[in-house]
């Protein structure tokens, strides 16, 4: 009798921890793999709320006439097509969406192609729903394509400009985004996320970033 139970026991926890195991890979995997949400694009996107210290610096931005040169520059590009950007013009927003809220986006599309795969529409709509919330509704995002390293400059750069404008098509026709808060950029392959890796899929993305240009953004 107690061979039996002694064994029983035995097999029980060898379930249990096989179980565990299995429910630790499935759960690494489920997060390698997940779809980003409409909370993680909220979360990203939205700046953050610090209180100003009376006495101390609050950094570049504090700068009353850089922030109004940055204002008026960001309205000159605001309903611009893609294609009319210099290259001045988007090295200028390169820089300046450096310390603004951002998220890199993976959106695969069909092969040499700006339409947006079935597997990622579910990323798209989620960022459809976060830029109609009404924490950043009425902010000009900038949303910048890019491109593995793939091919050369000029196919690569016209590719992210197709991308860039479908991703802009998609929000204005389906969730009603007034197309002039979206500043569409396109950088080809020249500002890689991995230049360790020029073909890896991670420099295959679009970045959305907050300009935070609107007249509630003090609110």
């Amino acid at each position: 009798m107690f061979d039996i139970s002694g064994k029983k026991n035995l097999t029980a926890m060898l379930s249990i921890l096989t179980i565990g195991a299995a429910l630790s890979f499935g759960a690494g995997t489920a997060r390698a793999g997940d779809e980003v949400t409409e909370q993680q694009i909220l979360k990203a996107l939205t700046p953050d709320k610090k209180p100003l210290t009376r006495g101390l610096s609050a950094g570049p931005q504090a700068d009353p006439a850089a922030a109004a040169a940055e204002s008026k520059f960001v309205q000159t590009i605001r309903g611009r097509p893609t294609r009319s950007l210099s290259v001045t013009e988007r090295e200028e927003i390169a820089t300046i969406v450096k310390d603004k809220p951002k998220i890199d986006l993976e959106i695969n599309f069909d092969y040499n192609s700006a339409q947006i795969s079935a597997k990622s529409l579910p990323s798209v709509q989620a960022l459809g729903r976060a830029l109609t919330n009404a924490d950043l509704r009425g902010s000009t995002f900038v949303v910048a394509g890019h491109t593995d390293a793939a091919g050369s400059e000029a196919y690569n750069q016209d590719l992210s400009e197709r991308r860039a404008d479908s991703i802009k098509r998609h929000l204005v026709d389906k969730y009603g985004i007034n197309g002039a808060d979206l500043v569409t950029v396109g950088y080809g392959k020249s500002k890689l996320k991995d230049p360790s890796q020029p073909l890896a899929e991670v420099n295959r993305r679009v970045q959305v970033v907050n300009m935070e240009n609107k007249a509630t953004a003090s609110k």
